[in-house]
Formats: C-alpha cells, sequence, structure tokens
C-alpha cells in the first residue's frame, strides 16, 4: 500500500503549519542544500581517489596522504586540501591525523 503526504498549507488546518512560520522556516533553510563550501565535488574526489587507487593499489591511502603533505610543506593550499580528500576516501582516521599534524603548522 503506497502512502502519499501533502501537508497543509494553511495554519488554520495544520499544527506543523502554525508551528512553522516563514520566518523560522527562512532561518531554518539559511543557505541552499548543495551549497556546502566544499572546494572540490564529491563526485571529483571519487572519480580521482579511484583514478589513484588504480594507479597505487592498496597504498592509495598512505600514497594520498603523503602528496598532501608534500603540498602542504610547499605551501600548496590547494593541493593540500585534494590530496587531503582523496586520503580521507580511503582512511579517514589518517584523513583525520593528516589534518592535526597541518594545524600545528602555522597559517593552516
Amino acid at each position: 500500500m503506497t502512502l502519499h503526504f501533502a501537508a497543509a498549507r494553511t495554519p488554520a488546518r495544520s499544527h506543523v503549519a502554525r508551528v512553522l512560520t516563514p520566518a523560522l522556516v527562512r532561518r531554518a533553510m539559511g543557505s541552499s542544500a548543495n551549497d556546502n563550501g566544499e572546494l572540490y565535488s564529491r563526485e571529483a574526489i571519487t572519480e580521482a581517489a579511484l583514478r589513484h587507487f588504480a594507479e597505487t593499489g592498496l597504498a592509495a591511502a598512505s600514497s594520498a596522504r603523503e602528496r598532501a603533505e608534500q603540498a602542504m610543506t610547499a605551501g600548496e593550499a590547494e593541493q593540500y586540501i585534494w590530496w587531503l580528500e582523496i586520503c580521507r576516501a580511503f582512511d579517514r582516521g589518517q584523513a583525520r591525523q593528516l589534518e592535526r599534524n597541518a594545524r600545528k603548522v602555522a597559517n593552516w
């Protein structure tokens, strides 16, 4: 059995519409759902991570971490973020450690 939900649009007929005033809705919405401030799209990172895995195999996370560290040392912020996100795609723990180390470095 399929259920369809259609919310009432007037406060007179809906408890939810009474609670969700236009000002509250605007404040809750804030910005667009896809406006999350990421430098690179999830699709681009996923594709790059797969290509990197094809090149380096099971050492992909470590290799991405090394490249991120090299970019950080060279002062290349965008490349650092790129490789950090690729590293995160494989191993979140390594990515967190890399971020912790980057916070210790000035201006990161």
